[in-house]
């Protein structure tokens, strides 16, 4: 049993990380300003969680949080591709300074583990599909706001190898591809068209829907259900080696057009596809290389179909909950 903090441990992924950690028995403290995470994602979890609310930005908070743990989980940033546009100086902000200041609290507190969140977006157009982790990482144009998640990224890595070699025993990376489920936030292309099918089915009742999206439909993501996803963190918690970067994710690539028709077919729908501006800075196809991450026993096991369903129906239900736009949770 070990003592972890979690940072931005009320998000998406964070809360599915926190909740694994608790079950196979060990201690966990959550550090969290709720700026887009919610503390009800662990509501069953409240006695047995020791609970932070701050401000990832604000070092006196982090030195506080870091305080007895044996190891440090920063989940902490501002993701959802709609602020990677609309908020581009708090992205950075938050990732640049928040790890900045969990580096230092790191080390001045002994703590000898750190765990860093990356993403697959810091491959931006990746030379090879399927990609591995040895692909140069690159930001293609500075102007371009939507870079501002990757660079923050990018930085990230770059401080805790750096850093990690001389001040840590074991500093592990992993860059997730493409996670989804119930209550992943509302900035992502499955929730969004999960959304926008509900509204179109309400107003439209032929059994073809005509279906608005960005780009062509034949860009292409390989979507991890969080269940596989949370299991290969673990794994790589388990078993990733000393300055170890790892993708988490699966092969299975689908097209957007396909998303679309799997979403239709929860409403019981079929699509006719409206083709339209891809958003600048896109990336036209993703997919991990995860044999670095299956040698050390990770297999994903929930096939997109199977995942969709259950988080179609999330959003189906929760449709409500949708903050309005701009707004951060």
């Amino acid at each position: 049993m070990k003592k972890y903090l979690v940072t931005g441990g009320t998000g998406f992924i964070g809360s599915a990380l926190v909740r694994r950690l608790v079950e196979e028995g060990n201690q966990v403290r959550v550090l969290d300003n709720g700026l887009r995470g919610d503390l009800g994602r662990l509501k069953d979890l409240a006695s047995r969680l020791e609970i932070i609310e701050g401000d990832i930005r604000q070092l006196g908070v982090v030195r506080q949080a870091v305080q007895g743990v044996d190891s440090v989980c920063h989940l902490a940033f501002l993701n959802g591709t709609e602020f990677f546009y609309s908020k581009p100086e708090l992205v950075l902000e938050i990732g640049v300074k928040g790890m900045a200041n969990v580096i230092d609290s790191c080390i001045e507190g002994r703590v000898p583990e750190l765990i860093v969140a990356s993403s697959s977006e810091v491959y931006q157009t990746p030379p090879t599909v399927p990609t591995d982790e040895t692909v140069p990482l690159s930001i293609p144009d500075p102007l371009n706001p939507r870079y501002s998640y990757a660079g923050g990224k990018i930085i990230s890595e770059l401080m805790a190898i750096n850093y990690g070699r001389k001040h840590f025993k074991r500093v592990l990376i992993f860059r997730p591809h493409n996670v989804y489920g119930p209550d992943m936030g509302w900035e992502h292309v499955i929730p969004q068209f999960c959304l926008r099918m509900k509204e179109l089915c309400s107003k439209e009742k032929n059994k073809v829907v005509c279906f608005p999206i960005q780009g062509s439909g034949q860009e292409t993501r390989a979507f991890v259900f969080i269940e596989d996803f949370t299991s290969g963190l673990m794994t790589v918690i388990g078993k990733g080696e000393h300055l170890g970067i790892y993708n988490i994710g699966t092969t299975e690539e689908i097209s957007i057009a396909q998303v679309a028709r799997e979403v239709a077919a929860y409403y019981g729908r079929e699509v006719e596809l409206s083709p339209g501006k891809l958003a600048e800075g896109g990336t036209l196809h993703r997919c991990p290389d995860i044999s670095k991450l299956k040698k050390l026993g990770y297999l994903p096991k929930i096939s997109f179909k199977s995942g969709l369903r259950s988080t179609a129906a999330w959003y189906d239900k929760f449709a409500e909950k949708k903050p309005k736009k701009g707004e951060l949770n």
